[in-house]
């Protein structure tokens, strides 16, 4: 399955985290119902009965199935240490920017006479802050992986394509067929 720059990005906050998320079931279960106040909204995120959520919290259920389990694993992550995440999310977004590797088919909108056949390329380049907040936010606000491509296929034409646009004025990229994808801060 190819990785999407949304799951990157989320990823890419974890790598901040200074403590590992609990481990167990009962923990993982307990810290959610903390979180969302009751479990009954636990229940509804998850997707299974309040009595098995109630289960796990007592101890008396220990091993959820494979899907149970990575769906109770993603919720913790999105909620855990939210301050953590905010701050590297801000240092990104202010000063530091982030770094992107991917390979992906490339193509160009360029003037009459060049080469703009598409071709798959492996690219790593760091985007300043300005594509980090944007990527970050449009995340957010729920943006689907399309748009967040098309955040992302901005910064790479302006630091990559274009030198920070010191170059090949007014070339547009089109950034399809993703096989792979990462975001580092």
């Amino acid at each position: 399955m190819v990785d999407s720059l949304g799951d990157s990005l989320d990823r890419a906050l974890e790598g901040a985290f200074t403590r590992r998320i609990p481990q167990s079931a009962q923990a993982q279960m307990k810290y959610l119902v903390k979180q969302l106040k009751g479990t009954k909204a636990v229940a509804q995120v998850l997707g299974i009965s309040q009595r098995t959520v109630e289960r796990y919290v007592a101890g008396k259920l220990k091993r959820p199935r494979r899907e149970l389990r990575g769906r109770m694993e993603r919720e913790v992550k999105r909620r855990w240490q939210p301050q953590v995440r905010a701050r590297a999310r801000e240092k990104a977004a202010s000063t530091d920017g982030l770094v992107v590797s991917t390979r992906a088919r490339f193509g160009f909108t360029a003037a009459p006479g060049t080469t703009d056949d598409a071709r798959i390329r492996d690219i790593t380049q760091a985007l300043p802050p300005e594509f980090a907040d944007r990527l970050f936010t449009a995340r957010e606000q729920g943006v689907n992986e399309q748009q967040l491509q098309q955040i992302a296929a901005d910064g790479l034409a302006q630091m990559y394509f274009r030198a920070n646009n010191s170059r090949a004025h007014g070339l547009g990229v089109e950034f399809t067929d993703v096989e792979h994808i990462q975001v580092e801060l």
